[in-house]
């Protein structure tokens, strides 16, 4: 499969995964859940966030080497969020508070594998000495 068009898969892919982050939004905010259950205003930003980034991944994929700075962009994007979760984690579990990983790895994951097919490969020429 060719590297452009692997991009264009994960980018199609994390696209549709944050756009469908709606729902948990909707959700969020129609029974105010942020407010009354889990006390935690953060959550629906991040979630808006991630939601306004999806069209433009999906827009991104069809031509992603027009697209290359808004790829980084949404790449050391997730890893920075990854890094931030991470940290926030180790924390938590210093405080006796358990917390799992699988948002760090799944952040790490879409900017690692954003970053590593945005990347352009370079053709490095040959020297020929006579």
């Amino acid at each position: 499969m060719k590297r452009e068009r692997m991009l264009q898969v994960v980018l199609g892919l994390v696209g549709l995964v944050y756009v469908a982050l709606i729902y948990p939004l909707y959700t969020d905010l129609a029974h105010s859940k942020w407010l009354l259950e889990t006390k935690d205003a953060c959550e629906p930003m991040f979630l808006s966030w991630f939601i306004s980034l999806g069209p433009f991944l999906l827009l991104a994929a069809r031509k992603p080497l027009l697209h290359r700075s808004l790829i980084t962009f949404a790449a050391c994007q997730s890893l920075a969020h990854a890094s931030v979760m991470a940290i926030q984690t180790v924390e938590a579990w210093k405080h006796g508070v358990h917390r799992g990983f699988t948002d760090v790895v799944l952040f790490g994951l879409i900017g690692g594998i954003l970053l590593t097919l945005s990347l352009e490969r370079r053709k490095q020429s040959a020297l020929v000495t006579q």
